[in-house]
Parts: structure tokens; C-alpha cells; sequence
């Protein structure tokens, strides 16, 4: 979808990488200017550059910066990760870039955003979405807030509305011919993403106290521990949904059950749900509701995830090179998207050299 499309990006951690991967999953030329030694906690050949050419260059190197500037002009975006005035201080900044590609998006990815008193200092996932409200609600009554790792903050709240930004920037300067920076800050998204939960505020389902509103309160919005360790999550939202589950689960004649939105009985049932469920093993339960409409499904792990029969049958987990990964999404025209190899750090260089050398410093 996005061939003839080309992005720079310049290596960081976290977010910036993981939009740039979707981007090349979509089908769009991602130039990768790595550094030349990995940085701790980065893999050599990581999943996260699948479908990339990779660069080595040392942005400290006049010659080498010479040549990442040459390749930037060739771009249609650019991102990088760095804190606010580091990019400057390389002499990348969004106007010597723009000076020389008028029409670049310049895609900056950071927590705090460019801006704001928090903005020149550290961070990381857990920080940002405390700040944002969006850690709020995870979390039972009286216990710390906990999250799944990044998957609010790094991607959801950062790389998400990186690729948004980055893609609507991209179709402004095609019309225009007119670049624009992208100040895509964690922050943001992550509070951003939490309209859904103010709609909800609105109609009276959204309580600022943890575990007394619609989605995090009832015994029917829940997991459950099972016999042999395992959970099953719960959510029968919907009246008609929720009768099934009583059925399936024998309580369809409890008057007490019977009472879905009576927020008062809810700790009472969930304690009797919460016994009812340690009574058997997970196995049971995912062949109890399989196949309903009761909005019940056992919580797997990322490598039983693969091996589900839904999961399988979409084809969405895969271990190229033994590395576990999940297929490109979204998909178009149904149809699963193919995994691309990730290029070893600086595979690409003296490849993309010579382009730019036959080029004479052109398009690619």
C-alpha cells in the first residue's frame, strides 16, 4: 500500500522502531541509519526491523552526517526518537532538513512531547501513561496500577499516532508540497486514546473510583483464576450475552445473577463466579463456551496464542528464524500480509552508498 513511499529513520528505541517496522510492513522503503555498535538491550537483527535496508553511520561523522542529510533530502519522512534539541544539536534539525526537502514530514516520537516542564527529562512507558490518566483504571480496588509492557504507552499512545501522523503529513505535502513536523508525544496518545472511557463518563458508565464502573466493577467485566492456574476473561456486556453465560454457567435461574446492574450485589457475585471458576481447569472452560455468544475466552500466552485454532486459522503468529512475530495487520483485501527478513546492522550500507553515489545525490 505504501510502495514508492520512503522513510528515514534515524535508530532509537522503543516506539520510533516499531512505527517504522509498520510502515515497511505496509510496504513503504524504511532506510534505517543505525548506529554502528548496538546499543544495550537491542538485538543485532532485530524483529522489530523486518522489511528495513539498514546503514551504519556515526551521525558525529562530518562525512557520515553529510551522507544522512544526502539521504533525507531522498525521503518522504523522517523519524527519530531522541529527547527535544538533540536532533538540532547534529545539525538535523526540522529546518536544515526542510531547507534541503522542503516537502518531509519529520516525524518526531518522544513521551513528553516537545514541550511542557517534563519535556527534557526521562522517562519510559509506565511514566508516561501515569501521567496521562490512561494507568488509571488498571488495576483492582486497592492495588497498584499495573499494564501489559508498552502496549498502551510505547505503541498504542506513541507509535500508532506516529504512523497516523506520519501518514496524514505524507498526503498533505503530496497536495500541497509543504512538509510539517510531527510532534507525537506518548502523553498525547495515550490521553487521546482514553475518549472512548469520557463517551462512557458522559452516560453515567465511567466512576473515578477504580472498580465501581461499568467495564471494571461487575462480576461479568472480569478474569477469573481457574482450577490449574490458568484465567479466563469474562465481559458479557450485553443483556442477550449475558443470559447465555448464566446459562452455560448454571445460574440461570439465580435471582440474585438475574440482577446484572445491580452495582450492589457485584462484589458479592463475583466471589461466587470466582469460586465457580477455580472449580475446574481451563481446558474446561474453553470447551464450555466454544462456539457461544456468551464473550468468554481463556487468557492465552503469546506461544499458545499461536497455537489457537483462531489464531492458527488467520495465520497471525509466526517463528521465522525462530523468532516469534505476528503477521502484518491491518490486512487488505483479506488477505495476511507476508513477514519480511530483518537486514543484520549495516547490511545495506555500501549498497545504499552506491545508489547515492549513481543517484548524484538524487532520488534513490
Amino acid at each position: 500500500m505504501l510502495q514508492g513511499t520512503r522513510i528515514i529513520e534515524i535508530e532509537g528505541l522503543g516506539p520510533g522502531p516499531f512505527a517504522a517496522m509498520l510502515l515497511a510492513d505496509l510496504g513503504a522503503d524504511v532506510i534505517t541509519i543505525h548506529r554502528k555498535t548496538a546499543a544495550a538491550l537491542t538485538a543485532d537483527q532485530s524483529v522489530l526491523d523486518r522489511g528495513k535496508r539498514s546503514i551504519t553511520l556515526d551521525l558525529k561523522d562530518p562525512e557520515d552526517l553529510a551522507t544522512a542529510k544526502t539521504l533525507i533530502s531522498t525521503a518522504d519522512a523522517l523519524i527519530e526518537g531522541f529527547r527535544p534539541g538533540v536532533m538540532e544539536r547534529l545539525g538535523l534539525s526540522p529546518a536544515e532538513c526542510h531547507a534541503d526537502n522542503p516537502a518531509l514530514v519529520y516525524g518526531r516520537m518522544t513521551g513528553w512531547g516537545q514541550t511542557g516542564p517534563r519535556a527534557q527529562t526521562a522517562g519510559h512507558d509506565l511514566n508516561y501513561i501515569a501521567q496521562s490518566g490512561a494507568l488509571w483504571y488498571a488495576s483492582e480496588p486497592g492495588t497498584p496500577p499495573i499494564t501489559p509492557a508498552t502496549l498502551v504507552g510505547d505503541i498504542g499512545g506513541g507509535a500508532l499516532y506516529l504512523v497516523i501522523g506520519i501518514l496524514s503529513g505524507v498526503l498533505n505535502a503530496r497536495a500541497t508540497g509543504r512538509g510539517t513536523v510531527v510532534d507525537a508525544a506518548i502523553v498525547d496518545g495515550s490521553a487521546h486514546m482514553m475518549t472512548l472511557l469520557m463517551a462512557l463518563r458522559q452516560g453515567g458508565g465511567l466512576s473515578m473510583e477504580r472498580g465501581h464502573s461499568l467495564l471494571d466493577g461487575p462480576h461479568w467485566s472480569r478474569s477469573y483464576v481457574c482450577a490449574d492456574g490458568g484465567h479466563v476473561s469474562v465481559q458479557s456486556l450485553e443483556p442477550q450475552f449475558y443470559v447465555q453465560f448464566l446459562e452455560k454457567m448454571g445460574l440461570g435461574d439465580d435471582p440474585e445473577f438475574a440482577q446484572q446492574h445491580n452495582a450492589a450485589l457485584w462484589p458479592k457475585l463475583t466471589a461466587r463466579l470466582s469460586d465457580l471458576f477455580l472449580s475446574a481447569p481451563r481446558l474446561h472452560w474453553d470447551r464450555l463456551f466454544s462456539g457461544s455468544d456468551t464473550c468468554v475466552a481463556v487468557v492465552l500466552s503469546p506461544e499458545e496464542s499461536a497455537q489457537s485454532p483462531h489464531m492458527a486459522a488467520r495465520q497471525v503468529w509466526h517463528h521465522p528464524d525462530g523468532n516469534l512475530q505476528a503477521a502484518p495487520a491491518p490486512r487488505f483485501d483479506g488477505k495476511a500480509a507476508q513477514i519480511n527478513a530483518a537486514p543484520k546492522r549495516g547490511e545495506h550500507t555500501m549498497e545504499i552508498l552506491a545508489e547515492l553515489a549513481k543517484a548524484g545525490r538524487q532520488d534513490l
